[in-house]
């Protein structure tokens, strides 16, 4: 071969290879933030990049949306499946990641108008506006109901429509859901689980305590204690072993939606429109930073961390807004580019899905 053509071929070797390089990058396995528009007659999911900010896909729900006052109204489950409720038809959308989109699996029909979602202990759970259901998970896949509860109010009967804020596992043996009953203090349910199913007995209803008001977001250690926000009076409580343990002020206005990320808790504070974090111990709760982090372009509406990336959603001057923030092992925020605009007024919900190089089938 001739010197010429050695040159050639060399050349042609490192196009090929930065060609495929390129090719490689592009198909970089992404962290998602995935938003729901919350649209009473025609419900969608949006799903961004979260490194770049770019809008991936615009997906229906095969529902209708209209939930408000919640937390939780999507959610997600080891970067694989994704949950959104369809408040206004009774039922929950999933999807099943592929790459770096997602796509519909199914709808699951719920047995009152859903709220607020969570998965744990081979289960996906529902709170619904007087009921909460468990659906068996296998693997990735989400299966039949198995059980059912009806909620309660702490002096007694079914919550009124609007009442229920979010639902959590703590453990295999029951879960917990907030109910908000404004001027009354309001509601923290334990629901009785066996093997991660709903039993159908009664719930045990907590009020929440004295000279407070509006038990609402909530995040569980591994432990199972839970640090709950009341947040028309502006606290943090702790609950452990079916009771608050400590109550302390928040230090900003209206805690409402909370995400966990190892010992720290985030909690969105809608008054304030400021992110503070918060730790909890076994007996006590304690507000390491009251303002981690600003929110200029609205009120923040809900939250979720996972991977090294926060998402706040914000509602303000009419529109909805995303905003995206990384965080270290210090709980520290950091603003990752500007606001998103999500072109609809009353985006609900907001889950982080990391990167994976999974695709499930």
């Amino acid at each position: 071969m001739s010197r010429l053509a050695r040159v050639c071929c060399a050349a042609a070797l490192l196009v090929i290879a930065g060609g495929l390089a390129q090719v490689h990058a592009d198909h970089r396995a992404a962290t998602l933030a995935v938003t729901m528009t919350n649209d009473p007659v025609s419900n969608q999911i949006k799903v961004y990049d979260a490194g770049t900010g770019a809008l991936l896909q615009t997906l229906s729900t095969s529902g209708k949306g209209g939930v408000g006052g919640n937390a939780r109204g999507v959610k997600s489950y080891d970067g694989s499946v994704f949950a959104a409720v369809n408040n206004g038809s009774n039922t929950v959308a999933i999807y099943r990641r592929h790459g770096n989109r997602v796509r519909f699996d199914k709808l699951v029909s719920t047995t009152s108008a859903p709220v607020s979602i969570d998965f744990g202990h081979d289960h996906m759970y529902v709170a619904g506006a007087t009921t909460v259901d468990s659906f068996v998970l296998h693997g990735h896949s989400v299966g039949w109901m198995d059980g059912t509860a009806n909620l309660e109010l702490a002096g007694g009967g079914p919550p009124p429509n609007g009442s229920t804020a979010q639902v959590g596992a703590i453990d295999g043996r029951q879960l917990l859901v907030t109910l908000k009953t404004d001027p009354s203090p309001g509601t923290v349910d334990v629901v009785p689980l066996q093997d991660g199913a709903i039993t159908g007995a009664a719930p045990v209803a907590v009020s929440a305590p004295p000279n407070t008001l509006t038990p609402f977001g909530f995040s569980v250690y591994p432990d199972g204690t839970a640090i709950i926000t009341l947040a028309h009076s502006s606290h943090d409580g702790l609950f452990r072993d079916g009771a608050f343990v400590a109550v302390v002020a928040a230090g900003q206005a209206a805690p409402c939606w909370t995400t966990r990320v190892g010992k720290y808790v985030f909690t969105a504070n809608t008054g304030s429109r400021t992110i503070s974090r918060v730790i909890g111990t076994g007996r006590n709760v304690f507000v390491d930073s009251a303002v981690a982090a600003s929110i200029p372009t609205g009120s923040p509406t809900d939250l979720d961390a996972e991977a090294g990336v926060l998402g706040v959603i914000d509602h303000g001057g009419g529109q909805s807004h995303l905003s995206l923030f990384t965080y270290n092992r210090f709980g520290e925020l950091a603003a990752h580019g500007a606001a998103i605009d999500l072109g609809t007024a009353n985006a609900n919900g907001v889950a982080i899905m990391a990167a994976t190089d999974r695709d499930d089938d």
